[in-house]
């Protein structure tokens, strides 16, 4: 796989559940940012997306030789050293800022951040969104059936949830999903060539905001072999053939559809696209194990999200660890997490 070249991308990071620990990682993550910016030139800008009074409360105790400086998510001035930027959304109530505690309002402020957030990606004013953790029980309480953020997503970008794809990277693997959480046959019955298709040309976009200028799609067969001309059934004579002609008529470097276990051995691959569930996951979870990271793509914005909880048994403590805040953000800048485990 080719790997990505050194690029600017402006980040917006919303803060997540403000009672959880969220706002603490955030603001690390961020004084992180700034330092490596100092260091070695800006390849990633952060702007936080909360409430300021709950991000000053952590600048002031975990990094008070930062300075904190609001910014409009609409006319974003250029980054200064030693300096966090945070949009203020002001939504949460300087009562309902309890640390550890799981309330509606704070269900509703983890909402607001988002979606301001999102909407500075759909007018072009930053690359990416990363969402620090949010409590399911906390969305809910306030009023919203909420089950994730890829189907709020979609809902706030504006396009159907089915067409927002999964894109698994770890172990030295990229692997979008055409089909995701669904049983096999239902699956299969959906599939059609405009679900491959989608989720070819939303990977390709997204590794184009990753650094890399034309990466090249490896297609995963429906059947082994790829249906071995048809002897394995004719679905990829009619869907997966036809989507890799679609897909290089639009000027997309296209290799298959091939059977999966011998395209996965092809290193010309920059991203793969499986037709369902464990055609994807086994290979980045065999290779990377707890090490693989996940974007949802297809909606208009790079969209990523810590993978643990908010940690409300620490929130205030000043004990959470940014490490894994600070993988998604290598992720979303150069394409890559942590390398496969060995054994």
């Amino acid at each position: 796989m080719k790997q990505p070249t050194s690029h600017s991308l402006t980040i917006a990071l919303a803060i997540g559940d403000p009672n959880g620990i969220g706002p603490e990682i955030a603001v690390k993550a961020a004084a992180q940012s700034a330092r490596d910016m100092a260091d070695a030139g800006p390849t990633r800008r952060l702007v936080l997306f909360g409430d300021a009074f709950v991000i000053r409360w952590y600048v002031q105790r975990c990094c008070p030789g930062m300075t904190l400086r609001q910014v409009r998510a609409d006319d974003l001035p250029a980054a200064e050293p030693g300096a966090i930027d945070v949009v203020d959304v002001a939504s949460l109530a300087a009562e309902a800022f309890v640390p550890g505690e799981v309330a509606a309002a704070a269900g509703t402020a983890t909402l607001a951040y988002v979606s301001v957030a999102l909407a500075a990606a759909r007018a072009g004013n930053v690359d990416v969104v990363i969402a620090c953790p949010h409590s399911e029980t906390a969305i809910n309480a306030s009023g919203v059936r909420f089950a994730g953020y890829p189907g709020f997503v979609a809902q706030l970008m504006g396009v159907p949830a089915d067409d927002v794809y999964l894109l698994l990277i770890g172990g030295g693997l990229r692997i979008v999903h055409a089909t995701l959480h669904e049983g096999i046959g239902s699956a299969l019955a959906r599939l059609d060539q405009r679900h491959i298709v989608r989720a070819a040309r939303a990977a390709a976009q997204t590794l184009q905001l990753m650094g890399i200028e034309r990466p090249v799609v490896g297609l995963m067969g429906i059947n082994p072999h790829a249906g071995e001309g048809g002897l394995f059934g004719r679905e990829d004579i009619d869907i997966t053939e036809p989507a890799a002609w679609q897909l290089r008529d639009e000027g997309i470097a296209v290799i298959g559809p091939e059977g999966a276990d011998l395209l996965l051995t092809n290193p010309d691959v920059d991203v793969f696209v499986a037709m369902y569930h464990d055609q994807g996951h086994i290979p980045v979870k065999l290779r990377a194990g707890r090490h693989s990271a996940a974007l949802s793509i297809g909606a208009g914005v790079m969209f990523s999200s810590v993978g643990h909880g908010s940690g409300f048994d620490i929130a205030g403590t000043l004990r959470a660890d940014a490490a894994p805040l600070l993988g998604a953000l290598r992720l979303v800048t150069t394409g890559t997490v942590l390398p496969a485990q060995a054994g």
